[in-house]
C-alpha cells in the first residue's frame, strides 16, 4: 500500500523525496508550505474553506506570497482525509512543524490506525538537500504509530490555537502563546536598538530574521519582516532603504514611545 509522507515545507520535502527514491519508490510526499505561526486560523477547517479565504488575503497583504498557498494546504488535507493510505508525519520541534502535525492529527483524528510520525531534530534538515536527504533516510526506520490518546489531544490543541485566533502563534518550554503584531514590532524596533551602532547604524533583512527568531519563538519568515518592518517605517518608528535594510529613528525608543496594541495572551499547554 502506498504510504503518504506530510512534511511542512517544500525544501524539506525534496528532501524526503530524495530519501524515498530508493527507500519507498511507491511514497507520496506533500509539501504543507502555509506557515502557521501568523495569520488568522479561525474556520481554516471549515467546509468551503472560508477561513483559506481569510488566510489568502492575509498573505496577500505581504505581497510576495502566492495566494493559493492556504488553498495548496486546504485541499492537499482533503485529498488525504478521502484516502486510506497510511500518513506518516515528519516533524522537527520548529513552531511551524507543531502546529502542521496537529492540524494533521485533528484532520485524521477519526482514522488513527493510519497516523505515525518521525520526530526530528533541526540539525536532520540542516546542510546540503543531498546531506539531509541522507539523514532523512536514515530515519525512515523510526517512523512510528501515534497513540489514539495523543491524536486526541493535539487535535484538541489544534482546536485551541483556532479559537485564539492570535496574529502569532509562539513556542516556548512546550507551550504554545498567542500575540499580537505589536510584540513582534516591539522585539524588531529592540533588536535593531541593540545591534545597530553609531558607526554602521544599517541592518540587513535576513539578519534581522535570524536576531528575531531567536526571541519571538517562531522561525520569522522573510515576508513576515520585510512587511512588518514597512509598517514600522511608515510609522516613522524606523528608517528602510530599497535594499531592505533598516536603522532605528532618531531619538526614538522602541519600548517607551511605541503604543501597544491590547491584546489577550491564550496559553496552550502542549504534549511531549
Amino acid at each position: 500500500m502506498t504510504t503518504i509522507h506530510l512534511i511542512h515545507g517544500e525544501p524539506a520535502a525534496a528532501a524526503l523525496r530524495q530519501a524515498l527514491d530508493a527507500a519507498d519508490p511507491a511514497g507520496r510526499v506533500i509539501a504543507l508550505n502555509d506557515d502557521l505561526t501568523v495569520g488568522p486560523l479561525r474556520d481554516i477547517d471549515a467546509s468551503g474553506n472560508p477561513g483559506a479565504a481569510q488566510r489568502a488575503a492575509f498573505w496577500q497583504r505581504l505581497g510576495d506570497m502566492p495566494d493559493a498557498l492556504a488553498q495548496h494546504d486546504c485541499a492537499a488535507l482533503a485529498a488525504v482525509e478521502a484516502d486510506d493510505a497510511h500518513v506518516v508525519i515528519w516533524h522537527t520541534h520548529d513552531a511551524a512543524d507543531q502546529l502542521t502535525l496537529r492540524r494533521v492529527c485533528y484532520r485524521l483524528r477519526c482514522a488513527p490506525q493510519r497516523l505515525n510520525e518521525v520526530r526530528l531534530a533541526a540539525d536532520d534538515l540542516a546542510g546540503t538537500p543531498e546531506h539531509a536527504a541522507e539523514r532523512l533516510r536514515a530515519r525512515l526506520p523510526d517512523a512510528a504509530p501515534i497513540s489514539v490518546l495523543r491524536i486526541t489531544r493535539l487535535a484538541l490543541e489544534w482546536q485551541e490555537a483556532k479559537f485564539a485566533n492570535g496574529e502569532t502563534r509562539r513556542w516556548r518550554d512546550n507551550t504554545f502563546t498567542s500575540g499580537a503584531w505589536a510584540d513582534l514590532d516591539a522585539l524588531i524596533l529592540d533588536t535593531l536598538n541593540a545591534q545597530c551602532p553609531s558607526s554602521a547604524p544599517w541592518l540587513a533583512c535576513d539578519t534581522l530574521g535570524a536576531a528575531l527568531t531567536r526571541g519571538a519563538g517562531f522561525a520569522v519568515a522573510e515576508p513576515i519582516v520585510l512587511w512588518r518592518l514597512r509598517e514600522l517605517a511608515g510609522a516613522g518608528e524606523l528608517h528602510l532603504r530599497d535594499d531592505r535594510c533598516a536603522a532605528p529613528a532618531e531619538g526614538a525608543n522602541a519600548r517607551s514611545t511605541r503604543p501597544v496594541l491590547p491584546h489577550t495572551a491564550a496559553h496552550l499547554s502542549l504534549s511531549r
